[in-house]
C-alpha cells in the first residue's frame, strides 16, 4: 500500500511540476509576443510621425516659396533630418526582422524603450512644427488680405 501511495504522490508531483513548467513557458511566450507586438506598433507609430513631419515640412516650404518676403528656411536640411530618421527606423525594422525572434525579452523591451524615447523627443518638434504652420498660414492670409494683387 505504501508503494502505491509513494508512486501516486510522485506522479502527482510530476504532473504539478509539468503543469507549472508549461504555465511558466506559456507566460514567457505571452510576454515575448506582447513585447514584440508593442515594438512593431511603436515602429509603425514612429514611421507615421516621421512621415507627418515630412508632409508638414513640405507644406510649410510650399507656403514659404509663394512669398519671397518670408525668410527662407533650409528645406534640404529638414528633408535630410527626416530621411535620417526614416533610415534609422529602417535599420530598427531590419533588427526586428533578423534578431527579434531570438532576442531576449530584455532586448525587446530595450528596443521598444528606445523607440518610445525617440517618439517622445519627436513629439515636441511636431507640435512646434504644427504651431509654426498655423502661424505661417495666418501670416499668409494676412499678407493676401493686405495685398490683393498677389
Amino acid at each position: 500500500m505504501n508503494i502505491y501511495l509513494t508512486v501516486g504522490v510522485a506522479i502527482f508531483l510530476i504532473l504539478v511540476a509539468t503543469a507549472l513548467s508549461g504555465a511558466f513557458l506559456l507566460r514567457r511566450m505571452s510576454l515575448r509576443t506582447a513585447s514584440l507586438r508593442r515594438l512593431l506598433e511603436l515602429a509603425d507609430r514612429l514611421e507615421a510621425d516621421l512621415k507627418s513631419c515630412r508632409a508638414r515640412l513640405q507644406q510649410a516650404h510650399a507656403v514659404m516659396s509663394m512669398n519671397p518676403d518670408l525668410p527662407a528656411a533650409s528645406e534640404q536640411e529638414a528633408d535630410h533630418a527626416v530621411d535620417a530618421g526614416l533610415r534609422a527606423l529602417l535599420q530598427q525594422r531590419i533588427w526586428i526582422r533578423d534578431k527579434a525572434p531570438s532576442a531576449s525579452l530584455a532586448e525587446l523591451d530595450a528596443a521598444a524603450h528606445d523607440m518610445e524615447q525617440t517618439r517622445a523627443r519627436l513629439r515636441p518638434l511636431l507640435q512646434a512644427l504644427g504651431q509654426a504652420q498655423n502661424e505661417l498660414d495666418s501670416a499668409m492670409r494676412e499678407h493676401i488680405r493686405q495685398d490683393p494683387t498677389s
